[in-house]
C-alpha cells in the first residue's frame, strides 16, 4: 500500500487529480475533520474566490467539504457561484429552518452562505462567532474538510474564528496596506490567542522578484517580531482576465498552467502538513489491522 492522505489520494506530484474511489478510500470512521480559515487583514485580496476554488477542488476530488461564508451580512459566495440571493441563513439564526434546510449541495461541496443587507441580522445582538463554532461542532462529524470564509480585518469575531481553526490560510497581495494590515493580523493572533503558526498565501503576483519581497518581508518581519512562524504556502499569479470573466476562469477545473499550480499548491500542503498526514496514516494502519483481524 502506497504512501498515502487525503490530497496524496488526489492529486499526482504533478498536480494530476487522480480518481475519486481512490480519494475516498480513508473511512471517516478514522478521518477527523479539518478546519481551514481563508483570512487576510486587508479586504479585496481574492480571500472569497480562492476559499471557493480550495472548496471546489476538495469536493471534485471526493472530499466532504463544508464552505461557510462567515461575513454574516455581507456574504458573497453564493454570488460568485451564481446562485440566487435568498434569506435562509436568517431563519436559521432563528430556528426557523434546520442546517440542512439551510446548506446549499452540489455534490461533495456543501455551502452554507450568510446574508446580504438583512435589517434583522443588522440589528441583532448576536454573536456569529459562537454561531459559527456551534454549528461547526454540530456537524464536523458529517465532513473530511470545512473552511471558513473570514471578514477581513481584526474583529473579535473574525479573530476568534481564525483561532478555532487548525490551519489558517493568510492571503497578501503584494500591496504594502495588505503586507501590513496581514501582519497586524497575524500579530493580533498571536498575542491573544497565542496563534504561532500561519500559512502565507500570496495572490495576484505578477513575477518572481515581487513574490520574494513580499514573503521575505512578511514572513522574516512576523518571525523577528513576534517569534511566529509563517510557512509559505505558495502564490497565485495574477490573471489577465476580464472582470466579467474572472470568476467563471478561476474556479473551473481546466487543463491551463494557471489551474496545474493551484492544485498543486494545495497538494504540496497537505504533504508538508504532518499533522494530516499522521491522522489518516493513523486511520489507514488501524482499517489494515482490523481487516488482518477479520
Amino acid at each position: 500500500m502506497h504512501k498515502t492522505s487525503e490530497w496524496l489520494l488526489s492529486f499526482t506530484s504533478d498536480g494530476q487529480p487522480r480518481s475519486s474511489s481512490q480519494a475516498q478510500v480513508l473511512t471517516k470512521k478514522f478521518q477527523p475533520c479539518f478546519k481551514i480559515a481563508i483570512t487576510g487583514g486587508k479586504g479585496g485580496v481574492g480571500k472569497t474566490s480562492i476559499a471557493l476554488k480550495t472548496a471546489l477542488e476538495m469536493a471534485r476530488s471526493g472530499f466532504r467539504t463544508l464552505l461557510i461564508d462567515c461575513d454574516s451580512n455581507l456574504s458573497n459566495t453564493a454570488i460568485k457561484l451564481g446562485l440566487p440571493l435568498d434569506n435562509k441563513f436568517e431563519k436559521l439564526l432563528s430556528s426557523e429552518i434546520s442546517f440542512e434546510e439551510c446548506v446549499i449541495q452540489r455534490g461533495n461541496l456543501h455551502l452554507l452562505p450568510a446574508c446580504n443587507g438583512s435589517n434583522e441580522i443588522f440589528d441583532s445582538k448576536l454573536n456569529f462567532d459562537q454561531i459559527i463554532t456551534d454549528i461547526i461542532s454540530s456537524h464536523e462529524h458529517e465532513y473530511d474538510y470545512i473552511l471558513l470564509d473570514c471578514p477581513a480585518g481584526i474583529s473579535r469575531e473574525t479573530l476568534t474564528l481564525n483561532a478555532y481553526c487548525d490551519y489558517r490560510f493568510v492571503v497578501v497581495t503584494p500591496d504594502k496596506s495588505s503586507i501590513t494590515d496581514s501582519y497586524s493580523l497575524i500579530k493580533v493572533l498571536s498575542q491573544k490567542f497565542a496563534i504561532k503558526n500561519n500559512h502565507l498565501l500570496v495572490n495576484m503576483s505578477q513575477n518572481d522578484k515581487q513574490l520574494q519581497k513580499v514573503v521575505t518581508t512578511l514572513t522574516e518581519t512576523v518571525k523577528n517580531f513576534l517569534g511566529v512562524r509563517t510557512h509559505f504556502l505558495g502564490s497565485i499569479p495574477k490573471l489577465d482576465v476580464s472582470g466579467e470573466e474572472f470568476d467563471t476562469f478561476f474556479l473551473s477545473e481546466t487543463k491551463s498552467a494557471w489551474h496545474k499550480n493551484f492544485v498543486k499548491l494545495l497538494y504540496e500542503f497537505t504533504e508538508k502538513s504532518g499533522g494530516l498526514l499522521a491522522a489518516h496514516e493513523s486511520g489507514r494502519n488501524q482499517m489494515a489491522l482490523e481487516h488482518d483481524v477479520h
